[in-house]
């Protein structure tokens, strides 16, 4: 790998990227009210069935497909593509966040003038543009890979998963670097998974998640918008 593509896919994967990740927790939060999640092996196997269960089957892939319809630049697929993603969010909050966070990932890429005028300008013409298709036009600009740029999407998503677990549960901080290490075979795995979905195979099937996420939005006591 080029040390300019790995650098530019550490810098999204960051958690000082300005999009606001640190603010969502994706059902975790409802998880531990409902009482799923009580200590650092719950936060694991919640993480972990989340990645192998939601993110390979749906979100990975669908970077991936992103990815190619930036790289032919084919506008059409990329808005009917990214139309199709926000509808299949299950709740009001979690097409919320893909919205906040795709809109956040936007604003960045055009201020920093990443990649051409035309595909920014195709970018700029999805309302709203959902954080995944943000994010793989992000990586294209860059000419990232597409295993590297689903490896950095699930780091990136792994790591946020286990920063709200060590808020909201709570655990320490080795307890949250733990669970981190135990999952790059899963990371692995799940990218692997993703790279073989073709467009017509993604699911995003994830009934009790729409269902913790729905309870979320009048969650008594919260620290996370999602």
């Amino acid at each position: 790998m080029r040390i300019a593509e790995l650098t530019a896919l550490l810098h999204l994967a960051s958690p000082a990227l300005p999009i606001g990740a640190f603010s969502y927790s994706q059902g975790l939060e409802a998880a531990i009210d409902a009482a799923l999640i009580r200590d650092a092996d719950d936060a694991r196997r919640w993480i972990e069935d989340g990645l192998s269960t939601v993110l390979a089957t749906g979100e990975l892939p669908f970077v991936a497909h992103q990815l190619e319809r930036w790289r032919t630049h084919d506008a059409a697929a990329l808005a009917a593509a990214n139309e199709a993603f926000v509808a299949s969010r299950e709740s009001s909050e979690l097409r919320r966040e893909t919205a906040q966070m795709g809109w956040s990932l936007r604003q960045l890429c055009s201020q920093l003038e990443w990649g051409d005028a035309g595909r920014r300008a195709t970018l700029d013409a999805m309302t709203p543009v959902a954080q995944p298709t943000a994010f793989a036009f992000a990586a294209y600009a860059h000419d990232a890979a597409p295993d590297a740029t689903l490896a950095a999407y699930a780091f990136g998503w792994v790591e946020n998963q286990t920063a709200a677990a060590l808020k909201a549960v709570p655990l320490g901080q080795l307890a949250g670097q733990r669970i981190v290490v135990a999952l790059r075979p899963a990371i692995e795995t799940a990218v692997e998974r993703a790279l073989a979905t073709p467009p017509d195979a993604l699911n995003t099937f994830a009934p009790q998640l729409g269902i913790l996420s729905a309870r979320h939005e009048s969650q008594y006591s919260r620290l996370f918008r999602s």
